[in-house]
């Protein structure tokens, strides 16, 4: 699609497009965002905590930037693109957080009590051991172009990369993700 085209009505495209031109104040931006901006975060961490953190992170920042943010063509590509910058730097400055040991007592405590929801851990458990194997470019592209559903020149867009790089970063993914494939797992 070019610019100034809008997309097929119906499509996820188009009301994101329509919606996006309702951004006027951060708030709104924030509400209505929120739930794809906290998925995205916590696809790219591995973890919802730090998903969360990330997220709390980058709002921050973008609600005193909202009047600049908000003139860019797709603001909520501007944001997923801050989150990205904001993850891999705590990555890089993982090494300088302390963690605190809790023992199994308190662990056990705050545990559910009801029945294990064991039928999709193991594939989502999966999923994420491969994507941390890769490195942290390679799991941004297939997050964003498997889970967000982003197409090549939206994932260039957030990670100020050429297409081509784009398109090359997720093919040594999935060959990295098909080398490390059993048996059991190609279906």
């Amino acid at each position: 699609m070019t610019a100034g085209q809008e997309a097929p009505a119906g499509t996820r495209e188009s009301w994101d497009l329509v919606t996006l031109r309702q951004y006027d104040d951060f708030e709104t931006f924030a509400r209505a965002r929120m739930g794809d901006l906290l998925r995205y975060a916590t696809a790219l961490t591995g973890d919802p905590h730090q998903g969360a953190d990330v997220v709390q992170e980058v709002l921050v920042r973008a609600s005193s930037r909202w009047r600049r943010i908000r003139l860019t063509a797709r603001p909520d590509l501007y944001v997923k693109r801050m989150i990205t910058n904001e993850h891999l730097s705590w990555r890089r400055r993982w090494h300088t957080r302390t963690v605190v040991a809790t023992d199994d007592a308190a662990l056990h405590a705050l545990a559910p009590t009801h029945a294990d929801p064991a039928a999709g851990v193991a594939d989502r458990d999966d999923v994420r051991r491969r994507l941390a194997s890769l490195t942290p470019r390679q799991r941004t592209v297939l997050v964003l172009r498997y889970y967000e559903g982003m197409d090549d020149a939206d994932i260039s867009q957030v990670l100020g990369l050429a297409p081509s790089t784009v398109r090359s970063t997720a093919a040594r993914a999935l060959l990295s993700l098909r080398a490390d494939a059993t048996p059991e797992d190609v279906r």
